[in-house]
């Protein structure tokens, strides 16, 4: 069993970019990752270094000694998929977080895609379908459903690579349909067999 990261590497693990896993840290810090499977340094220009999948799982993993009990647990982004009774934040730290997490996932795109393209969804968001969708409606200026306020609700399905989104109405929907298109998602509407509500099925486009 590998040892774990030092101190100095946990923090700068702990400090990455929670949607992109970029680092940022000495050269031999990030070095050091690299040499022990927690990082890669990216190819093309700047040459970035970004979390590898045994550095995002070391993120995740709470270390043995626990906490003080006044410390609080470090804040990841996560985007609002609707569906909560709690009222959505609004406020403009969040405005400025979301902002964030869309401007980091664009570079994600650019750094992870083959052809650099920013267009079209990349391989953090096929692996991550409903936080993927709803961050680009959230970024968008959609609302979300929460604390019984109507807005759209983003959920799994069976289906591979694809999320459903509901949205209270008609015009809602559609709108919701033109942000994904242009997030470079794939979207069309259909009626739920029982209820006869309209629904999205949207994918992630692949070229």
């Amino acid at each position: 069993m590998s040892r774990p990261p030092t101190a100095a590497q946990r923090r700068v693990i702990d400090a990455a970019d929670p949607v992109t896993g970029r680092l940022r840290g000495t050269g031999a810090q990030l070095e050091a990752l690299v040499k022990r499977g927690l990082a890669f340094r990216h190819p093309r220009p700047p040459h970035d270094h970004f979390l590898t999948p045994a550095g995002h799982r070391v993120r995740e993993t709470v270390e043995e000694a626990p906490a003080p009990a006044e410390a609080p647990a470090a804040d990841v982004f996560s985007a609002h998929i609707g569906g909560t009774e709690e009222p959505a934040d609004t406020g403009p730290a969040r405005t400025r977080e979301v902002h964030s997490a869309w401007q980091g996932l664009l570079e994600l795109r650019r750094m992870t895609n083959p052809d650099g393209a920013t267009d079209r969804p990349c391989g953090w968001e096929r692996a991550h379908l409903v936080q993927a969708a709803a961050l680009a409606l959230e970024a968008a200026g959609h609302a979300p459903e929460a604390g019984g306020s109507p807005g759209y609700r983003v959920r799994a399905t069976p289906q591979p690579e694809a999320v459903a989104v509901h949205a209270p109405d008609a015009e809602t929907l559609r709108a919701c349909a033109t942000t994904l298109e242009r997030a470079g998602w794939q979207a069309g509407e259909y009626t739920q067999p029982r209820t006869r509500a309209r629904y999205l099925l949207a994918s992630p486009r692949r070229v």
